[in-house]
């Protein structure tokens, strides 16, 4: 089904990396999503009206919100796809994550609403009205609720589209929430026990778990979220297999849409390398990142001492010592000022994210008298950073 609809409604659907093919598959899903939610909020909420009960009515409002969220999915994919323009020359992909973060706020107004009117009911219980009948449909919306948390799944694991991935998980919370009212409906029906306003707050427990989880995924890219580290191994790698980059650091990933990320980075090149050749290998990757991996990567170059026998000995010496002190930082921009009577020895040291303020004083102040000891003709002048990569 899945893949007829495909071929059926986006054109080119291989080209993964055409913006308008990604933002084909966003209408479709779109749209697939608002016309079996509303059915299936139509055939929910006359049943619930039938059997007067709040965990179906419940399920059929969460439905509403789901068609409601396609909507708001379908204009933020629309508005995404729009071309760069001087006030956006990075384009409008971000749009595609207000859409889902106005669509979260939707469905934590629902489940609110709904906590409210179960709770009203677990307070003042109502027998629920059964036939196999309302059993049998609502078992079919589940079905269908089914289908589409895979079909989401699958297309938004094909584009790499966190709104779709949230909606196949949303899709996913309302298989659980028909689940549990349909099994309210059969313990009433042949136990009496009145349990459907209890069913009905745990329906609106995991309408705002889904609202939670959809704003917390799509508010991290808005505020500047930290480098995946499997796409920093990807970009530091893909670096290193060129002739002349020695390694690389501070990798800073900016995201303006699933389709639209700059990033920056240093690369260490040897010292005595011709700048000429060095530019065109720092080019050569630049292009060969944009066309693989579709990000606009600007590589800033640092030139690495390779034959100063005393810089190198000195290098050694202070990464040893770090090393015992602190095995998860790491050093870069290492370079030797010589004087009269001492040596200034000046770098970068990056610390692990735990690190506070004091921790940091207390490193810095260990690596300096342990390297003063170690050589006293050193003085060091060190700059604390900080990774952008998530921490494993």
């Amino acid at each position: 089904m899945t893949k007829l609809l495909i071929k059926l409604f986006v054109k080119d659907s291989e080209n993964l990396e055409n913006s308008k093919v990604r933002t084909s598959y966003g209408i479709l899903t779109s749209i697939i999503g608002i016309i079996c939610n509303i059915i299936l909020f139509a055939v929910k909420i006359v049943i619930g009206f039938m059997v007067n009960s709040i965990s179906i009515m419940a399920d059929a409002v969460n439905n509403l919100s789901d068609a409601a969220a396609s909507i708001v999915s379908f204009v933020g994919v629309k508005l995404a796809n729009r071309p760069a323009d001087k006030e956006h020359p990075f384009g409008h992909g971000r749009f595609e994550y207000i859409a889902a973060f106005v669509v979260s706020f939707v469905i934590l107004y629902v489940g609110v609403n709904l906590f409210i009117e179960a709770f009203q009911k677990v307070l003042h219980p109502m027998e629920i009205g059964f036939s196999w009948i309302m059993v049998i449909i609502l078992s079919l919306s589940l079905l269908i609720k089914i289908w589409l948390s895979i079909f989401n799944y699958k297309l938004g694991k094909l584009i790499n589209s966190n709104v779709m991935k949230a909606t196949s998980t949303d899709a996913r919370n309302d298989v659980i929430v028909t689940s549990t009212t349909i099994i309210s409906m059969i313990v009433c029906h042949f136990t009496g026990l009145l349990i459907d306003g209890w069913v009905g707050l745990i329906v609106s427990v995991f309408v705002l778990f889904a609202g939670i989880g959809i704003a917390k995924d799509t508010l991290m890219p808005l505020l500047g979220e930290a480098t995946d580290v499997e796409l920093y191994k990807k970009i530091t790698d893909k670096m290193k297999s060129y002739e002349g980059i020695l390694g690389s650091h501070d990798l800073i990933v900016h995201n303006y849409g699933p389709t639209h990320i700059m990033a920056t980075i240093h690369a260490e090149v040897p010292n005595d390398a011709k700048m000429e050749e060095i530019h065109e290998v720092i080019d050569q990757i630049e292009r060969d990142i944009l066309q693989e991996m579709g990000i606009f990567l600007v590589i800033h170059m640092d030139p690495v001492e390779m034959n100063d026998a005393n810089i190198l000995e000195s290098k050694k010496m202070v990464w040893d010592i770090i090393e015992k002190i602190e095995p998860k930082a790491s050093i870069h921009d290492y370079r030797v000022v010589n004087g009269e009577n001492h040596a200034n020895i000046i770098f970068d040291l990056v610390v692990p994210y735990s690190y506070k303020d004091k921790q940091e004083q207390e490193l810095l102040s260990t690596i300096i008298e342990k390297i003063s000891m170690e050589s006293p003709k050193y003085r060091c002048m060190i700059t604390i950073e900080k990774s952008f990569v998530a921490e494993e």
